[in-house]
């Protein structure tokens, strides 16, 4: 939505805030220091957004913004008059006394273009909703969901802070870990895992679990998420590959040290319903939240992650897996995948939560007389290797034996943290993976799990 298009006196438009911004700024260059980082031309009506526009290349440049020279400037661009001429620019200048006042002047304007945009996104949706076309529900809700998107990322830039502000935050931040008043991470529930992580998983990190089909990446994220839900924290998985009845049935599985197989079938023992009552009553008090919208986009991802961290404080999310999400009808899909990567990697960042992105590995693994992948198998997409601050790949190590698998993950890429390998060892019936590979048969009798909490 244009200014113009507003009725006259319309609180969505301040012109008035708008000239005195741009003549502050014409009247003391060294105040673009306090507007540089949160205004842009976009954010002005047509004719402000030209001079100011003009104003902000010529401070940039080292070069002095007065009235003359930035006359000059629309000259030369052929908009001199079209933005009201030399007689225009002076009564901006004289608008103001200070410019004092023009940080606060800069945070009205941009309240007032997102308040626009606001509007803007707002008949998008709408029209989207009338339209006639063949579009699909699910097609317009993600146009929707863009066209809302794209107003908060119209907001202003972020600004550098000095190093000695960082240097006292970590003197402090290390204090506190040590004693004993700050996690270091939120534990996965495998000291391995942690010790390489540098004591779990934190804000603002995307996880990458990798392999080949079958291996266990999802059963591995779970508990993940069922460790960092036991201890407190917010954790969602987004499985596409699943329905939530089979995450609930494996989260029962794994909490009541159940075999699998009976849950599904119904055929437990007396004293198995005890510990799946057990099990379920712990589960209706976990913050772990389910979601199993196939084909997710990453507008879907960032819609349902927002809200969750808004509404309940989300630290953990899981994506089971990338290559599930849809596919563009544009773009191919390695640049899909790619946006996909950056996006969920930025996510983290905005949101501080750590995001564990599952993926396929490709059939180069399976070529290897080791059968241990490598980076360079990621499928589809170098840039989940190159987003990631973590990568984990999984492979089997032996046949299976009596349900009981050696797995070992690989920790190439830590950016924070040791790289390394650790041995896991998978008890498929009840989905429980453990840093100590015991013998199948110490696994024969029901025995409660201990999780860790915080480390």
């Amino acid at each position: 939505m244009h200014p113009r298009d507003l009725n006259p006196g319309s609180l969505l438009w301040l012109p008035e805030v708008e000239a005195s911004v741009l003549g502050s700024l014409l009247l003391d260059n060294g105040a673009w220091d306090r507007v540089g980082d949160i205004l842009q031309a976009r954010h002005f009506g047509a004719d402000h957004a030209v001079i100011f526009d003009v104003i902000a290349s010529l401070v940039v440049a080292n070069k002095p913004a007065d009235v003359m020279t930035v006359y000059e400037e629309l000259v030369k661009l052929g908009k001199a008059e079209e933005v009201g001429g030399l007689s225009y620019l002076n009564s901006l200048q004289q608008t103001v006394m200070s410019s004092a006042n023009v940080r606060r002047y800069s945070e009205i304007v941009l309240e007032k273009a997102l308040l626009r945009g606001l509007i803007e996104a707002a008949e998008k949706v709408k029209a989207l909703a009338l339209e006639p076309g063949p579009m699909t529900v699910a097609e317009r809700l993600d146009q929707a969901q863009s066209a809302l998107q794209s107003v908060q990322v119209q907001g202003g830039r972020t600004m550098p802070t000095a190093i000695s502000e960082s240097v006292v935050a970590l003197l402090d931040r290390i204090q506190n870990r040590a004693d004993g008043t700050e996690p270091r991470g939120i534990s996965t529930g495998i000291s391995d895992i942690d010790r390489l992580l540098g004591g779990g998983l934190k804000g603002g990190k995307q996880v990458i679990v990798a392999a080949r089909p079958s291996i266990g990446k999802s059963s591995l994220a779970q508990q993940f998420a069922l460790n960092a839900a036991r201890a407190g924290h917010a954790a969602a998985i987004l499985s596409q590959e699943m329905p939530k009845d089979d995450l609930v049935e494996r989260g029962a599985a794994n909490l009541g040290r159940l075999d699998l197989s009976r849950i599904i079938s119904g055929d437990l023992a007396d004293d198995d319903w005890s510990r799946l009552t057990e099990a379920v009553e712990h589960m209706r008090g976990l913050p772990l939240f389910l979601d199993d919208q196939a084909a997710l986009t990453l507008a879907d991802i960032q819609a349902k992650a927002r809200a969750l961290k808004r509404q309940h404080n989300l630290k953990v999310l899981i994506l089971d897996y990338i290559q599930l999400c849809a596919a563009g009808d544009k773009d191919n899909r390695h640049h899909q995948i790619e946006q996909l990567s950056r996006g969920l990697k930025a996510l983290a960042m905005q949101l501080d939560i750590t995001v564990i992105t599952l993926s396929q590995l490709n059939r180069e693994v399976e070529k290897r007389t080791s059968g241990r992948p490598v980076l360079s198998d990621l499928k589809e997409s170098g840039s989940i290797e190159e987003d990631a601050d973590v990568v984990m790949l999984l492979s089997r190590m032996g046949e299976e034996k009596d349900g009981f698998r050696v797995i070992h993950c690989d920790i190439p890429k830590n950016r924070q943290g040791k790289t390394g390998g650790v041995t896991l060892g998978f008890q498929g019936q009840y989905q429980e993976w453990t840093a100590t590979v015991a013998p199948p048969e110490e696994y024969s009798r029901p025995v409660r799990r201990q999780y860790t909490q915080e480390v």
